[in-house]
């Protein structure tokens, strides 16, 4: 379910590697929004079947924020059907959150599943920096190229071995370049760049970080857009976007993280390609 004859793939400004690199990337912000609009309306019209292996308290969010969205989500870990599940959906998440036994096997079956069967994956690999178990997990993945991986500073500080602390836009490009993975970096701007295009997106609300799962479900979102989108910076781009967006139109019937978490999942269910025209924050 990813792109078809005739599908617009080819939406984002083509920067060549020193550019980036050098800080002086110049992006065509009209450009990506119609990409971006034009993503979202793939995934509600394709409606693509995520698999996520993702943290016990993110399961339930995360699967309402998909469906919000317009993509279909299971869930299941179990070692005896999870090859069977990614290899009929059409993009996978491997979060790190919850790191026992039995997701760290389902972890090896579903990534060999999709890479067996040409689905596209993202790995959120969630307090790395917390635990060398974790980093370790984390390290062995990133060589299985994930297409996107998602995660804060602190993460990508322990996965890159970089000082603490906001890295350079030339340290993201070259761990990208390296991982052959595009890079997504949250933060009051999330970051993404597959080592020659550099995007950030200022979208996005302070209750968010209140709110159980809602990194985890970003990760998920992002997945459906690659399920739809060949171009991974393109569909990091999109889910941030969205996800941002509808985090900003929840925030203004919303009175604190509670109802924002119950609001943000309307938001995103009409969300439309005039709301991201007129509010997304690219640059």
């Amino acid at each position: 379910m990813r792109s078809r004859p005739g599908d617009p793939v080819d939406h984002a400004v083509s920067l060549d590697r020193s550019t980036v690199l050098d800080g002086a990337a110049v992006l065509d912000g009209a450009a990506v929004l119609d990409g971006v609009a034009d993503v979202l309306a793939r995934l509600r019209e394709r409606r693509p079947r995520v698999h996520c292996i993702t943290n016990t308290v993110a399961q339930a969010f995360t699967a309402n924020v998909l469906l919000a969205a317009g993509a279909v989500p299971s869930m299941t870990h179990s070692a005896e059907e999870v090859a069977a599940f990614v290899g009929s959906a059409d993009a996978l998440l491997v979060n790190l959150g919850t790191l026992d036994g039995e997701r760290r096997a389902a972890i090896d079956l579903a990534v060999d599943a999709a890479m067996a069967n040409a689905r596209p994956w993202v790995l959120d690999p969630v307090f790395v920096d917390r635990s060398p178990l974790r980093r370790d997990v984390a390290a062995g993945l990133l060589v299985r190229r994930p297409a996107v991986v998602r995660l804060n500073e602190t993460e990508f500080a322990s996965l890159a071995a970089a000082p603490a602390g906001p890295p350079e836009t030339a340290a993201l490009a070259a761990f990208a370049a390296e991982a052959g993975s595009v890079v997504a970096l949250t933060g009051a701007t999330d970051r993404m760049t597959d080592g020659r295009r550099l995007a950030g997106v200022a979208n996005g609300h302070r209750w968010m970080a209140r709110i159980t799962a809602m990194g985890c479900a970003g990760a998920a979102l992002v997945a459906a857009c690659l399920a739809v989108e060949d171009d991974a910076w393109l569909a990091a781009v999109a889910g941030h976007v969205v996800l941002g967006v509808a985090a900003e139109r929840a925030a203004v019937v919303s009175s604190g993280p509670g109802s924002l978490a119950v609001a943000i999942l309307d938001a995103l269910s009409d969300l439309d390609s005039k709301d991201l025209h007129e509010r997304a924050k690219v640059e």
